[in-house]
């Protein structure tokens, strides 16, 4: 677990289902987890840290260690208003939102969408500033990229044009730092590389 900027932290973990390591993040002022799972030092990593109060998930498929954390911390569980169907056989209630809400203290959720309809982003005024990404966007070797073509639906084209479109939207918000839930963050030159995958290859 590192301090990646102001207030944020970042860790990766071993993917039980995918079998590939992926991020999440603890947001320190506000006591909150971004797609949570256990880092290695488990619960207790996370209480050194800060007590955790909630967690938003930034779309349906990332419930990952979620009741885990619940019911060690007894946190709000925050998602898309069109993202509870993953929640139908937990005995977690999720509190949703819909593009636009401040889903925490100095945390907005944003809307992404074309790879799924609740794909979103989280604005988080902390410090410079980062956005926080689902599946839409990953890290490709510092560069942002996207999911393979068989991840994208029946057409991954449509799908990354409005992906495209939706990071030219995102462009107008205040932010240095991206989050990957697939990818290590980019830290500082954020809004390069999201002006970068606006533009077709």
């Amino acid at each position: 677990m590192r301090e990646i900027a102001d207030g944020i932290v970042h860790w990766t973990a071993q993917h039980p289902n995918i079998g590939q390591r992926v991020s999440s993040y603890l947001v320190v002022p506000s006591a909150t987890l971004i797609d949570p799972l256990l880092p290695d030092e488990g619960l207790d990593g996370l209480e050194g840290i800060v007590r955790p109060e909630r967690i938003v998930l930034t779309n349906r498929h990332h419930v990952r260690d979620v009741p885990t954390i619940v019911d060690a911390f007894g946190c709000s569980v925050h998602v898309h208003e069109k993202g509870t169907a993953t929640f139908a056989d937990l005995d977690v209630a999720p509190s949703t939102f819909a593009f636009g809400d401040e889903v925490a203290p100095g945390i907005t959720a944003l809307e992404v969408g074309s790879i799924t309809p609740e794909e979103t982003a989280l604005r988080i005024d902390v410090g410079d500033g980062a956005l926080s990404f689902a599946d839409g966007f990953l890290n490709e070797g510092g560069r942002v990229g996207f999911m393979p073509d068989g991840l994208l639906g029946e057409d991954p084209d449509a799908v990354r044009r409005g992906l495209r479109l939706a990071a030219t939207r995102l462009l107008d918000e205040r932010f240095a730092h991206l989050l990957f839930a697939h990818g290590d963050p980019i830290v500082g030159d954020g809004r390069e590389a999201l002006q970068a995958v606006t533009v077709p290859a």
